[in-house]
Parts: structure tokens; C-alpha cells; sequence
């Protein structure tokens, strides 16, 4: 009998001060598994037992007001921890999570966003992008197993991904030297999920600035993405964004993208 294994990811943007909207998000779209991003909280001050009471159990690595990613899966999932930071790669920000479920490996990230460019953050964006990419190729690929790597990514991929590449062109989101890391990772092999579900779809996004009346006017970008290897992709079932949870009242900045896995 086949099984659907339902994955998120979202930016949260602080786990303590959206706990509200989490719970209603997990109640209205029920992943099996949430990747979440930017908790801006350590261990000792992260939602456990909020978390559990819900019904999901929590890996986490953490750091103080800033970063920090969390993997919550239903407690029928059997989860292991892999790696808590990128191997390989020297790195004191908590912006990297890999886990295996049965044998699937799914990999969460906040990538640096790396403005304003130029600057160290954006130097340090593309080291950080060059350590993933190296774990990616000579580590996974040749494993040849099922993977995802799922996250906030701080890129747009294209201009057709953010609401006006011409006002944006000197964010780090938008960079080529950014977008080539994106690109290289497909071209070795992995897919966008989301744009293999919606490819001719334009200006979806992900991600709104809470200034400037930003989701009103939906001056957005789609920088949370779904990279999937080519094993998992003969897994894919569906992957799409909620726009919805955006609305809320004291929202995130992001809003999740779900995926859908046949994972029987």
C-alpha cells in the first residue's frame, strides 16, 4: 500500500513569536514533516512540549535571536539526525539540518541572504553555497539515493520569481553570482520541484516585505524552494505554495511550500 508523505518548509521568523500562526498553519495543511527556518531561539528556549502537543516531535539546532532551523515529523515517523551544519565546511551559524526518514534524506537550510552587496555576508553567502554544493555532488549524488533539499534560500532564481528584477538588481537574492549556485545545483541534476509542477506559471511567490504595504500590492519573491534529486523526483506528486497563511494575523514574512512525496 502506498504512502504519501507530506513535506513543508517555512520561515517562520521567529518560532516563540509565531507560535499562533504555526499551530493553525499545522492544524489547516498537516504535514507529515515541517522544516522551519529562522526559530531565532537556542534549545532551552524552544516550544518542546507546544510542539508535542500537537503531535510532531522536534530536532533542532539552534541560535541566539538569529538562524536556527527545526525538522518536526509526526511520532509514527522513525527520524534520525544525519548532520546539524554542512560537513566539511567550518561554519558557527545554525543554518543547516540533514535527517533520513527510512531512506529518504531530507535536508533543511537557511541560506544566508547575504545584502548588501557587495560585503563580507554576501562573500560569506557564496562560500556557504560552494560548501552545500560541494556536499551535494560528491557526497549525495553519488549515493544515488532519494533526497530533498528544502529550505529558505535567499535566491529567486529568475526575474520571472520576484515582482521587479529591474528595482532589485543589486540584491543579494537576485545576484547572478547567487544564481549561478542555483543553477549549478540543477544542472547536476536536481529539480525544482515547484517549477516542475507549475511551469508555466509567473510571479508566485514566498516571501513578502512587511514594509511598504509589500503583500497588499504582492511585491513578493519566491525564494523557498524544493530541490529534489533525481530519485526523489520519481517520487513527486505535488508541490505548491499557501499563500494563505500570509494573511494571518501577525504573520511570518514567509509563507510555506508543501510538497508531496509517494513514499510507499
Amino acid at each position: 500500500m502506498n504512502q504519501y508523505l507530506k513535506i513543508a518548509t517555512f520561515n517562520v521568523n521567529s518560532i516563540n513569536a509565531r507560535m499562533q500562526q504555526i499551530t493553525d498553519w499545522l492544524h489547516q495543511d498537516k504535514p507529515d514533516i515541517a522544516c522551519l527556518q529562522e526559530l531565532k531561539t537556542t534549545e532551552d528556549k524552544f516550544p518542546f512540549l507546544d510542539i508535542a502537543s500537537l503531535g510532531y516531535d522536534t530536532i533542532m539546532v539552534g541560535q541566539k535571536s538569529y538562524n536556527g532551523v527545526a525538522i518536526l515529523y509526526k511520532k509514527n515517523l522513525q527520524v534520525t539526525l544525519l548532520h546539524d551544519k554542512i560537513p566539511n565546511f567550518d561554519d558557527d551559524q545554525a543554518r543547516f539540518l540533514a535527517v533520513t526518514c527510512n531512506n529518504l534524506t531530507i535536508i533543511n537550510i537557511y541560506a544566508p541572504n547575504g545584502n548588501p552587496y557587495p560585503s563580507e555576508k554576501f562573500d560569506y553567502k557564496l562560500k556557504w553555497y560552494q560548501a552545500l554544493y560541494n556536499y551535494v555532488y560528491h557526497v549525495l549524488l553519488p549515493e544515488q539515493k532519494p533526497f530533498i533539499i528544502c529550505g529558505d534560500y535567499n535566491i529567486c532564481p529568475n526575474d520571472n520569481d520576484c515582482y521587479d528584477a529591474k528595482k532589485l538588481a543589486d540584491d543579494a537574492v537576485i545576484r547572478l553570482e547567487a544564481r549561478a549556485y542555483f543553477r549549478q545545483l540543477l544542472h547536476i541534476g536536481l529539480w525544482d520541484a515547484w517549477r516542475y509542477c507549475h511551469p508555466n506559471t509567473m510571479h508566485q511567490y514566498s516571501y513578502w516585505d512587511y514594509q511598504a504595504g509589500a503583500y497588499s500590492k504582492d511585491h513578493g519573491l519566491r525564494i523557498d524552494h524544493f530541490l529534489l534529486s533525481p530519485q526523489a523526483m520519481d517520487m513527486l506528486i505535488d508541490c505548491d505554495i499557501n499563500t494563505d497563511i500570509r494573511a494571518m494575523q501577525k504573520p511570518s514574512d514567509h509563507t510555506p511550500v508543501l510538497c508531496c512525496l509517494n513514499h510507499g
